[in-house]
């Protein structure tokens, strides 16, 4: 088990598209537990590889199903293939962005596919929190942040908090300051 540094806005990998995966391997498996460890511990519902520094093309999701059951997602190269028309508008935070949240359009429904980690193709269809979450790792992993997808008055009024924890991250960066926020 190993917990992982979350980045922070500023950080250049927030904005860096991920990479392809190519081989899915222990190597791969073992940075999905990191993960997976990593965001049970910063009490997160999804975590992109970008957001621990690795520009692969893997994320985690897990959230409560119909049931109660909490179900762990975890997609390898992912790709929605279908997404409603119809769009909702609820509240987002993030891990990179602590302390931070906002109202975030996106699709009420989707339908995602990825591999898994033993390397099998999954198809996924999420609606409401699950539709959510897959859209804002993905967009993770396409070098986009929920803070883009806000209405331009909202990223106005959070610009100074925003400000700040830029020029924090890449104080820590440069070792110039201490890496929790």
């Amino acid at each position: 088990m190993a917990i992982l540094q979350i980045r922070t806005w500023g950080d250049p990998v927030l904005k860096t598209r991920a990479r392809e995966i190519t081989e899915v391997d222990n190597n791969l498996r073992r940075l999905g537990r990191d993960m997976l460890d990593t965001m049970h511990a910063k009490g997160g519902i999804g975590l992109a590889a970008n957001q621990i520094g690795v520009a692969e093309r893997i994320f985690i999701v897990e959230i409560p199903s119909s049931t109660g059951l909490t179900v762990t997602y975890t997609l390898v190269n992912p790709i929605i293939t279908s997404r409603s028309h119809r769009l909702e508008k609820e509240e987002e935070g993030c891990l990179s962005f602590p302390g931070i949240f906002g109202k975030v359009e996106r699709s009420a429904e989707v339908e995602i596919q990825g591999l898994d980690l033993e390397g099998n193709k999954n198809i996924f269809k999420g609606t409401g929190l699950l539709a959510r979450a897959f859209q804002h790792e993905l967009d993770h992993l396409d070098g986009i942040v929920f803070i883009e997808r806000m209405p331009m008055v909202q990223r106005v009024m959070l610009n100074r908090q925003l400000r700040d924890m830029a020029k924090h991250t890449r104080a820590v960066l440069a070792g110039r300051g201490p890496s929790e926020m």
